[in-house]
Protein backbone atom coordinates (compact mmCIF):
# COMPACT_ATOMS: atom_id res chain seq x y z
CA UNK A 1 0.00 0.00 0.00
CA UNK A 2 1.46 3.19 -1.16
CA UNK A 3 0.56 7.02 0.41
CA UNK A 4 -0.93 9.51 -1.96
CA UNK A 5 -2.85 12.73 -1.29
CA UNK A 6 -6.25 13.05 -1.76
CA UNK A 7 -8.68 16.28 -1.75
CA UNK A 8 -11.36 16.14 0.89
CA UNK A 9 -14.31 18.37 0.42
CA UNK A 10 -15.42 20.42 3.55
CA UNK A 11 -18.41 22.68 4.22
CA UNK A 12 -17.14 26.08 3.21
CA UNK A 13 -15.38 27.99 5.87
CA UNK A 14 -14.48 24.76 8.19
CA UNK A 15 -11.61 23.93 6.21
CA UNK A 16 -9.17 25.03 9.15
CA UNK A 17 -12.03 23.17 11.72
CA UNK A 18 -11.91 20.19 9.71
CA UNK A 19 -8.13 19.74 9.82
CA UNK A 20 -7.75 19.82 13.66
CA UNK A 21 -10.25 17.89 13.96
CA UNK A 22 -9.05 15.21 12.03
CA UNK A 23 -5.20 16.17 13.45
CA UNK A 24 -7.16 14.43 16.74
CA UNK A 25 -8.86 11.46 15.16
CA UNK A 26 -5.68 10.44 13.89
CA UNK A 27 -4.50 10.51 16.78
CA UNK A 28 -7.01 9.08 19.20
CA UNK A 29 -8.24 6.44 16.85
CA UNK A 30 -4.20 5.41 16.42
CA UNK A 31 -3.88 6.17 12.57
CA UNK A 32 -0.69 7.84 12.49
CA UNK A 33 0.60 4.57 10.03
CA UNK A 34 -2.10 5.29 7.59
CA UNK A 35 -3.14 9.30 7.58
CA UNK A 36 0.01 11.37 7.67
CA UNK A 37 -0.47 15.14 6.92
CA UNK A 38 -3.36 17.02 6.51
CA UNK A 39 -3.02 20.91 5.54
CA UNK A 40 -5.18 23.52 4.32
CA UNK A 41 -3.65 24.99 1.16
CA UNK A 42 -3.41 29.41 1.34
CA UNK A 43 -1.50 31.90 -0.06
CA UNK A 44 -0.43 35.20 1.87
CA UNK A 45 -2.23 38.57 0.08
CA UNK A 46 -2.29 42.29 0.43
CA UNK A 47 -5.63 43.94 1.05
CA UNK A 48 -6.01 47.81 1.31
CA UNK A 49 -8.70 48.87 2.95
CA UNK A 50 -9.72 52.41 4.47
CA UNK A 51 -5.79 53.60 3.22
CA UNK A 52 -3.74 50.71 4.89
CA UNK A 53 -2.85 47.24 3.86
CA UNK A 54 -2.24 44.26 6.03
CA UNK A 55 -1.26 40.81 4.84
CA UNK A 56 -4.29 38.15 5.36
CA UNK A 57 -3.94 34.49 4.68
CA UNK A 58 -6.58 33.14 1.67
CA UNK A 59 -7.59 29.78 1.17
CA UNK A 60 -6.13 28.77 -2.26
CA UNK A 61 -9.30 26.33 -2.32
CA UNK A 62 -11.75 27.53 -0.42
CA UNK A 63 -14.11 23.98 0.44
CA UNK A 64 -10.98 22.15 0.51
CA UNK A 65 -8.22 20.14 2.59
CA UNK A 66 -5.54 18.10 1.21
CA UNK A 67 -4.72 14.73 3.06
CA UNK A 68 -1.19 12.05 2.39
CA UNK A 69 -2.48 8.79 3.33
CA UNK A 70 -2.89 5.58 2.84
CA UNK A 71 -5.98 4.81 1.27
CA UNK A 72 -7.62 1.48 3.42
CA UNK A 73 -11.12 1.08 4.58
CA UNK A 74 -10.21 2.55 8.24
CA UNK A 75 -8.18 5.05 6.84
CA UNK A 76 -11.39 6.28 4.50
CA UNK A 77 -13.89 6.13 7.23
CA UNK A 78 -11.97 7.98 9.31
CA UNK A 79 -11.48 11.27 7.07
CA UNK A 80 -15.05 10.65 5.31
CA UNK A 81 -16.59 10.81 9.05
CA UNK A 82 -14.90 13.52 10.43
CA UNK A 83 -17.30 16.13 11.74
CA UNK A 84 -17.32 18.82 8.69
CA UNK A 85 -15.83 16.58 5.71
CA UNK A 86 -18.46 16.28 3.05
CA UNK A 87 -16.84 13.63 0.76
CA UNK A 88 -13.54 12.59 -1.24
CA UNK A 89 -13.02 14.56 -4.33
CA UNK A 90 -12.94 12.06 -7.29
CA UNK A 91 -14.48 9.09 -6.09
CA UNK A 92 -17.53 8.01 -8.10
CA UNK A 93 -20.66 6.22 -7.42
CA UNK A 94 -20.93 4.47 -3.36
CA UNK A 95 -18.18 2.37 -2.26
CA UNK A 96 -15.69 3.89 -4.93
CA UNK A 97 -12.15 4.55 -3.59
CA UNK A 98 -11.64 8.18 -4.81
CA UNK A 99 -8.72 8.83 -7.37
CA UNK A 100 -5.80 10.43 -5.68
CA UNK A 101 -3.92 13.46 -6.88
CA UNK A 102 -0.73 13.16 -9.50
CA UNK A 103 2.09 13.35 -8.20
CA UNK A 104 2.80 17.14 -10.54
CA UNK A 105 -0.37 18.48 -8.63
CA UNK A 106 1.38 17.40 -5.12
CA UNK A 107 4.36 18.96 -6.32
CA UNK A 108 3.13 22.29 -7.52
CA UNK A 109 0.46 22.64 -4.55
CA UNK A 110 3.42 21.83 -1.46
CA UNK A 111 6.06 24.46 -3.70
CA UNK A 112 2.90 26.81 -3.46
CA UNK A 113 2.68 26.63 0.23
CA UNK A 114 6.39 26.54 0.66
CA UNK A 115 6.46 23.07 1.88
CA UNK A 116 8.80 20.01 -0.21
CA UNK A 117 8.34 16.93 -0.09
CA UNK A 118 11.10 14.83 1.56
CA UNK A 119 13.50 14.00 -1.53
CA UNK A 120 14.20 10.13 -1.55
CA UNK A 121 17.42 9.21 0.36
CA UNK A 122 19.54 8.36 -2.58
CA UNK A 123 20.94 4.79 -1.53
CA UNK A 124 22.45 4.12 -5.16
CA UNK A 125 25.72 3.81 -6.86
CA UNK A 126 27.32 4.52 -10.30
CA UNK A 127 27.81 1.31 -11.89
CA UNK A 128 25.61 -0.75 -9.38
CA UNK A 129 23.79 -3.39 -10.93
CA UNK A 130 19.68 -3.70 -10.01
CA UNK A 131 16.94 -5.36 -11.36
CA UNK A 132 13.78 -3.39 -12.75
CA UNK A 133 10.36 -4.17 -10.82
CA UNK A 134 7.95 -2.67 -12.95
CA UNK A 135 6.97 -1.07 -16.05
CA UNK A 136 8.06 -1.76 -19.49
CA UNK A 137 11.53 -2.89 -18.52
CA UNK A 138 10.51 -4.74 -15.75
CA UNK A 139 12.44 -8.05 -14.40
CA UNK A 140 15.09 -6.67 -17.16
CA UNK A 141 18.85 -6.05 -15.32
CA UNK A 142 21.09 -3.59 -15.57
CA UNK A 143 24.20 -1.18 -13.96
CA UNK A 144 23.34 2.13 -12.87
CA UNK A 145 24.90 4.76 -15.54
CA UNK A 146 23.39 8.11 -13.97
CA UNK A 147 21.66 9.28 -10.85
CA UNK A 148 19.28 12.52 -11.47
CA UNK A 149 18.48 13.09 -7.26
CA UNK A 150 16.48 15.77 -8.17
CA UNK A 151 13.94 13.81 -10.60
CA UNK A 152 14.07 10.58 -8.03
CA UNK A 153 15.23 8.68 -11.63
CA UNK A 154 18.29 6.67 -12.89
CA UNK A 155 19.58 5.92 -16.21
CA UNK A 156 19.98 1.96 -15.78
CA UNK A 157 21.52 0.24 -18.94
CA UNK A 158 19.43 -2.83 -19.81
CA UNK A 159 20.79 -5.81 -22.04
CA UNK A 160 17.86 -5.83 -24.72
CA UNK A 161 18.07 -7.70 -28.33
CA UNK A 162 21.64 -8.28 -27.22
CA UNK A 163 22.70 -4.65 -27.04
CA UNK A 164 23.07 -2.22 -24.01
CA UNK A 165 19.88 0.07 -24.42
CA UNK A 166 20.17 3.20 -21.90
CA UNK A 167 16.05 2.95 -20.26
CA UNK A 168 14.92 5.62 -16.91
CA UNK A 169 13.70 4.69 -14.26
CA UNK A 170 11.93 5.88 -11.01
CA UNK A 171 14.33 5.39 -7.43
CA UNK A 172 11.26 3.00 -6.67
CA UNK A 173 11.02 0.98 -9.83
CA UNK A 174 14.23 -0.58 -9.26
CA UNK A 175 15.81 -2.94 -6.50
CA UNK A 176 19.40 -3.97 -5.88
CA UNK A 177 20.81 -7.02 -6.49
Amino acid sequence: MEKNWYVVHTYSGYENKVKKNLDKRVESMEMTDKIFRVFVPTEEETEVKNGKSKTVEKKVFPGYVIVEMIMTDDSWYVVRNTPGVTGFVGSSGAGAKPTPLLPDEVDALLRQMGEEEPKAEVDFELKESVKVKEGPFANFIGSIEEIYVDQEKLKVHVNMFGRETPVEVGFTQVEKI
